[in-house]
């Protein structure tokens, strides 16, 4: 049990100044905030005992805030890492589920026909190229030849020509013409 501190009769217990309610302003309540907190410091028995008892929280503050910090650094580290654990977990499962895919034979059957275009022997498979730019309204053919007019494939140049320059020897020329001439002072202003 705590025993109570014991005051001298010399000394008399200090008064209590009763409190005073503050008008609902904001400023004045500010006022009557500071006016308490003073009230208050003046109430306590400062002594060496109090000093150093406020003087040892503050350093213990200053000494475990930076662990503390650490510590909230590392509980959020973990926790980063454990959901990245999870979500190579839920991959890894998910890889797992597709491996098993591969020993069933018709899934098999249909990504080779999807991914590789394979048929079974007999059968004929159908491969619409460019099928986006289909005009259903063209009664002229096959889409094959539709496709062909677009790029006017159906027409072979009968003539033959040749370029005036050999490009060949011009880029020799230019990079020797690079390695021996000097820039003009015109050139370099």
């Amino acid at each position: 049990m705590a025993r109570r501190p014991v005051r001298s009769a010399a000394k008399p217990a200090p008064k209590r100044a009763s409190r005073v309610k503050a008008p609902a302003r904001g400023g004045a309540n500010v006022k009557a905030g500071l006016a308490d907190t003073r009230e208050w410091l003046s109430s306590i028995d400062w002594n060496a005992r109090t000093a150093t008892v406020l003087i040892m929280i503050v350093l213990g503050v200053f000494t475990l805030a930076p662990a503390v910090q650490n510590w909230f650094t590392y509980q959020q580290k973990i926790a980063d890492m454990r959901t990245q654990v999870q979500q190579t977990k839920d991959a890894l499962a998910q890889m797992k589920t597709d491996l098993k895919r591969w020993d069933d034979p018709v899934y098999v059957r249909t990504q080779a026909r999807q991914r590789l275009y394979y048929v079974l022997p007999g059968e004929i498979s159908y491969l619409v190229m460019d099928a986006g730019s289909v005009d259903t309204s063209d009664t002229s053919g096959t889409v094959g030849a539709m496709l062909a007019d677009k790029r006017n494939n159906l027409e072979i140049s009968k003539s033959i020509t040749s370029t005036k320059d050999n490009w060949v020897d011009e880029i020799v020329g230019s990079v020797v013409r690079a390695g021996i001439e000097q820039p003009s002072a015109d050139a370099t202003k």
